[in-house]
């Protein structure tokens, strides 16, 4: 899962920034989708190739826990480790195994992410337009947390399949496993359905409302103090 702090910040800030400079300035009056989603899905393509490397190391981590059936000769002593085995055994391709798939979740959730939140935003604000300008800083930390909120739910709807994929193939050993997500994806629907291929949207819906709420209402109070204008 695509759950650490540092992923997230890394995803705000190069996401917004390539978005926004693709749209050619800050986007003010109603959001085109045929502007948002070509920008934000070449801004997720971007990113992928920053997260696919650190969350190969992570979900490998992840599966090797004191009762995983991992022997302790294969396993890791931390990151570092992870990392530097795994280019010294499966080559560069290794450490970026699952990076179709990690392109394919990060292109498509950010059309999804951007496209909720720039309409969520335009149409919150719209309905406020009559509020006191006494209330405006609340006005806005309302907006940032639903915008933010909804988008990053919206987000893993969508894309959580792919990460659910994406999490298999980087951890399978067997090398010669297949890397296509879609035969990944059909092979779990045949044997748990699409509650399956879903696995984990619970905890992952609650803990993404909150951190994309969060990490949305920060940059826009940024964007604030910066003195960029935003209609």
């Amino acid at each position: 899962m695509r759950d650490n702090i540092l992923s997230l910040s890394l995803f705000l800030s190069l996401s917004l920034s390539l978005s926004l400079s693709l749209k050619g300035g800050l986007q003010s009056g109603k959001p085109q989708l045929s502007v948002i989603i070509p920008s934000a899905a070449f801004s997720g393509a971007v990113i992928s190739f920053v997260l696919c490397s650190s969350e190969l190391v992570k979900c490998r981590m992840q599966v090797q826990g004191t009762d995983s059936l991992v022997p302790k000769s294969a396993r890791y002593d931390g990151p570092l480790d992870c990392a530097l085995k795994t280019l010294r055994t499966e080559g560069v391709t290794g450490i970026f195994r699952g990076g179709f798939t990690t392109l394919l979740r990060e292109s498509i959730g950010n059309a999804v992410f951007f496209t909720t939140y720039e309409h969520v935003r335009y149409y919150m604000h719209l309905k406020m337009k009559d509020a006191s300008p006494n209330q405006s800083n609340l006005v806005d930390v309302g907006v940032g947390i639903m915008s933010g909120g909804l988008s990053g739910i919206a987000f893993w709807s969508v894309v959580l399949p792919l990460d659910v994929a994406k999490t298999i193939i980087q951890t399978s050993t067997d090398r010669g496993s297949t890397r296509n997500p879609f035969q990944i994806l059909k092979s779990i629907h045949v044997r748990s359905g699409l509650k399956g291929c879903y696995t984990g949207l619970g905890p992952t819906i609650v803990r993404a409302f909150p951190a994309n709420a969060a990490a949305i209402v920060t940059w826009e109070l940024a964007v604030k103090i910066m003195g960029i204008k935003r209609e």
